[in-house]
């Protein structure tokens, strides 16, 4: 079994409750390399940073609405995929303005996205949290 497999199956297996962080974060990682690697590859393809990030955030809101609404938050169908949309243009439009300020300071594109990513992470799983209707635990 892969890594990201495993992975996979624990953040599916996992109790609800005070453990939706950590699902959060090993779906993550998957999320992660699929829209990083879009981002990557649309940049090293000769899209310019903004672009790159627009193609990454169109690309990864249904891939990461199924993963994090049914590994993460235990939500089904489709009826909370436009709120989930607006909570996940908010996080665009956060990290694509951090974006330019920190290649203004002098970082590559590739670099740049990489230092924001543990600030758009958070910032994603706030708002996803609300957008899914995360239950508090008891």
């Amino acid at each position: 079994m892969s890594r990201v497999s495993a992975l996979l199956l624990a953040a599916a297996n996992a109790p609800a409750g005070s453990e939706r962080v950590a699902r959060f974060v090993a779906v993550g990682v998957l999320n992660t390399a699929f829209g990083y690697g879009v981002y990557a590859t649309l940049v090293l393809l000769g899209a310019g940073a903004q672009l790159a990030l627009a193609g990454q955030f169109a690309v990864g809101i249904l891939w990461n609405f199924a993963t994090h609404s049914r590994l993460v938050f235990g939500t089904t169908g489709i009826g909370r995929l436009p709120l989930y949309t607006v909570a996940y243009l908010t996080v665009w439009a956060v990290n694509a303005l951090a974006l330019q300020v920190v290649m203004a300071a002098g970082l590559g594109p590739l670099l740049a996205q990489a230092v924001l990513m543990p600030a758009v992470v958070a910032l994603a799983y706030i708002l996803a949290s609300a957008a899914l209707g995360a239950r508090r635990a008891s």
